[in-house]
């Protein structure tokens, strides 16, 4: 019996890094930019997500 190893070239960590980076980006949007908003509607809505979530926010 031969054993065999393979090797696996990851040349996708550039774009891996750019999703993460995005997902980030809009995540820090969500939670802050739209969690302090001044439209009452907007805010209210992000506020009840962050408690559905357990983020604490006040």
């Amino acid at each position: 019996m031969t054993a065999t190893t393979h090797s696996i070239a990851h040349t996708d960590a550039p774009t891996r890094i750019a999703t993460g980076l995005a997902a980030l980006v809009l995540g820090a949007f969500f939670v802050f930019g739209i969690g302090f908003a001044h439209s009452a509607a907007v805010h209210d809505t992000a506020h009840d997500v962050r408690h559905s979530y357990g983020f604490p926010c006040h």
